[in-house]
């Protein structure tokens, strides 16, 4: 056999670049559109998951996009503001159970109806939370820089029973 009919394997010229096979740029490919579109997805979930909430008359109608962050992870304050003994922790227990991040229930300002007070981007947890404990949507306002209860303003929401909750507990 001659040389010439041999194939020739010698080292790359100099200053040449690896080429993968088709196939591997192939799945690297779908790779990458599968994680995009995961991504995407979560970043920005279909509106198949919205609901709509009827507000009072005071306030249109407005929809709720589903949330990404998960209810373990909203601070909720309970205060009792009623004479009925232990009414706080009963329901940050039971919001504990429903998987709220609860803290220890306190004292709050007496004499008023439940308020359920949010800090911005809670108002969906803030609306859960008052239709949970039976307030009602008319209970749920913006904190505004409100410091209804000492220590209490940096907490996503904060619940502040009044006397129409005291007897539900």
């Amino acid at each position: 056999m001659s040389e010439s009919s041999q194939p020739h394997h010698s080292a790359s010229p100099p200053g040449s670049h690896y080429q993968p096979a088709l196939s591997v740029v192939l799945i690297i490919v779908v790779l990458f559109v599968a994680a995009a579109f995961l991504m995407l997805r979560y970043v920005n979930p279909a509106s198949s998951s919205s609901s709509s909430t009827t507000l009072p008359p005071s306030e249109t109608t407005t929809t709720l996009h589903h949330h990404t962050v998960p209810k373990s992870s909203v601070r909720v304050q309970v205060a009792n503001g009623t004479n009925v003994p232990n009414l706080a922790r009963g329901y940050s227990q039971e919001l504990l159970t429903q998987g709220w991040n609860t803290l220890p229930g306190v004292n709050g300002p007496k004499g008023k109806p439940t308020v359920v007070y949010f800090n911005p981007g809670f108002k969906w947890a803030a609306i859960q939370i008052a239709d949970k404990i039976h307030a009602g949507l008319h209970s749920v306002q913006a904190l505004n820089g409100q410091r209804p209860v000492p220590g209490a303003s940096s907490d996503d929401v904060i619940v502040i029973l009044g006397h129409n909750s005291a007897n539900k507990g």
